[in-house]
């Protein structure tokens, strides 16, 4: 239990720093594609379509799963604040709310993470349906 009190937040908040920055980079990558892409050089939609959605599936698990991973370091943090109180004997109210808030925090970073996440992905979803539109303009599809 100790181990796990000492590296809970370190590990929980390096790992939803490193979705962060995971969907940062991709966004940026798929940004910068989109920026440069050569529709003519696609022959079928389908094709065209694989190499707009690169990365994509990335950036929306990331948004889907943050919010988990933070309620998982919640969930561990009441659970070491009850583990605590059930060995130290006495009941401070001040040591549950503490425990508590530092629990929670957990939840607030994930949903930090998930909430741009979902916001690139769907900026990019559009931005992939714009691409196909005017490839099917260019196509005369």
């Amino acid at each position: 239990m100790e181990l796990l009190k000492t590296y809970l937040d370190a590990g929980l908040l390096g790992l939803l720093g490193f979705m962060s920055f995971l969907t940062l980079a991709l966004t940026v990558e798929r940004y910068l594609y989109f920026a440069r892409v050569d529709l003519g050089a696609f022959d079928r939609l389908e094709d065209l379509e694989i190499a707009l959605t690169r990365h994509l599936t990335v950036i929306a698990s990331v948004g889907a799963n943050a919010p988990y991973v933070g309620l998982l370091g919640t969930v561990l943090g009441i659970l070491i604040t009850f583990h605590d109180m059930g060995q130290g004997g006495a009941i401070e109210t001040s040591t549950i709310m503490v425990g508590l808030a530092l629990a929670l925090k957990a939840t607030a970073f994930g949903l930090l993470v998930a909430m741009p996440s979902i916001v690139f992905y769907n900026a990019l979803l559009r931005r992939v349906d714009v691409l196909k539109a005017r490839w099917g303009q260019r196509a005369g599809v």
